[in-house]
């Protein structure tokens, strides 16, 4: 987090009018009744940035940044991935990945960070492997017991996430954080969001042997169903919908990092456990972006169709 960068953005939205009067409630003098959320603020303002003519592409660029610490917002998320898209912006794609794997690392959870990660990189075929290595596959051989708190903190919170990467691609990510028992409870979310997301992939009997060398309690929330279906041959949850029974569930509506009993926990202080589940509730596994609230969520949802269009394939990480 650049703490320079935030005030400037605090600045900068005051030059526009709007001022912050409380915890997610800003205002811009006109919006009735006054008040906008964190998230509003971010689809109406963040374009704007990349189109203020005092400030040059790097300069954009550390603004929204500033700008997405301060709003902790999916919506400021947006307009970036659009600046990346023109050919013409003059900032190499290295120093975005370079920002996300600080925050990645932060004390401070960045859910816009996480939730952006999950839907616009992972979950697109053409970008998730490139993603994958910026944030965690190159510093896979890295991850022990005595690693830095730091990229702990960024393994768990890229594997709870990872769910939509290609198992070929995360493979070795997961066995590396697997003997780390720190990150057993991010690995099982992992696991289970590779079963439960709607794009999530894991190949079978390398995911239950990976599963059944992490120490969890045994009463873990979906541990024993997680188990059962791996042991049947099935791959995700949406091709074999009839697998994961009613009945095999228990305390239908639980994260997993509720579930895991503690996962995210083990790395961060204070941090929401857990990732963001499959986004549609299915067998009780978690609500999309946890974390967030509904009116949130509606407004991702909103924008995440809209930058799907938008962008298409173009954003193609490159290596590091």
């Amino acid at each position: 987090m650049d703490l320079q960068a935030m005030e400037d953005a605090r600045q900068w939205l005051a030059q526009e009018g709007v001022t912050q009067v409380g915890e997610d409630e800003w205002t811009d003098g006109g919006s009735p009744p006054g008040r906008l959320t964190s998230s509003e603020v971010a689809v109406a303002w963040a374009d704007q940035v990349f189109a203020d003519e005092r400030l040059d592409d790097a300069g954009s660029l550390r603004l929204a940044f500033g700008l997405l610490d301060l709003l902790d917002a999916y919506g400021v998320t947006v307009p970036i991935g659009f600046a990346l898209r023109d050919p013409e912006f003059g900032v190499p794609i290295a120093e975005f990945w370079e920002a996300y794997r600080g925050r990645l690392e932060a004390p401070e959870a960045c859910q816009a960070v996480t939730y952006s990660l999950w839907v616009d990189w992972f979950e697109d075929p053409t970008t998730s492997a490139g993603a994958f290595i910026e944030v965690l596959g190159n510093d896979a051989e890295l991850l022990c017991a005595d690693a830095p708190v730091a990229l702990l903190r960024r393994a768990e919170r890229v594997l709870e996430n990872s769910g939509p990467v290609r198992w070929s691609v995360k493979e070795r990510a997961y066995r590396a954080a697997a003997e780390v028992p720190a990150l057993h409870p991010a690995v099982f979310a992992a696991l289970l969001h590779s079963y439960h997301d709607i794009y999530g992939d894991l190949e079978p009997e390398p995911a239950l042997v990976l599963l059944e060398g992490l120490d969890l309690r045994p009463d873990t929330e979906h541990l024993a169903v997680l188990r059962t279906v791996l042991a049947a041959g099935h791959r995700n949850h949406y091709s074999s919908p009839d697998a994961w029974t009613a009945d095999a569930v228990t305390g239908g509506g639980a994260g997993a990092g509720a579930g895991a009993g503690g996962a995210g926990e083990g790395v961060r202080d204070g941090g929401a456990g857990g990732g963001p589940g499959s986004g549609d509730d299915i067998g009780g596994v978690g609500l999309g972006a946890g974390g967030f609230g509904a009116e949130d969520r509606s407004v991702f949802v909103r924008l995440r169709a809209f930058r799907r269009r938008a962008l298409g394939s173009f954003l193609k990480p490159s290596g590091r």
